[in-house]
């Protein structure tokens, strides 16, 4: 509620103890197989916990989803309009798991569509039991176009 001072969500944050970030085997293992739940739509069996739990915002939206990971990749699969292809931005290990950034192409028969995402991933016992995705839209020819002749970017 607005005139609420702590906020509706307040109640859901959480603050984190500083601590060594997880190991860089782990990460790299699970943000790799992560990564491919979007372009092959499978998830291998020891990547996310049983319960896992995905919170998923595309623009305008929001919709979470809790389990093993079949109906996230189902999910995934569900949307896309042709091949996809990832590239990784980065992958940066946490204290309690990694926060990754891709960039998704879909091959359509219509054209191109792209896809920025963050991705916050928590880890537990060397599986993912928790993401939270952010994503920026699929973009497409017309937009990639307007978005580049309007608002040029200094970095990739």
């Amino acid at each position: 509620m607005l005139d609420d001072p702590v906020g509706s969500y307040g109640r859901f944050m959480t603050t984190q103890a500083p601590t060594t970030s997880l190991d860089r085997d782990t990460v790299d293992r699970l943000s790799a197989e992560f990564h491919r739940c979007f372009s092959e739509f499978k998830v291998a069996g020891d990547v996310f916990a049983d319960d896992a739990f995905f919170d998923l915002l595309p623009p305008f939206w929001r919709f979470q989803q809790q389990g093993p990971g079949a109906a996230f990749t189902s999910q995934l699969e569900s949307i896309a309009a042709g091949p996809v292809d990832i590239e990784v931005v980065r992958t940066v290990p946490t204290a309690t798991g990694f926060v990754t950034e891709h960039i998704e192409t879909q091959h359509t028969p219509a054209g191109l569509l792209t896809a920025r995402r963050i991705h916050l991933c928590e880890v537990a016992g060397g599986r993912i039991t928790g993401v939270t995705t952010y994503c920026n839209g699929s973009w497409d020819d017309a937009l990639r176009a307007r978005h580049a002749a309007e608002a040029p970017m200094i970095r990739p």
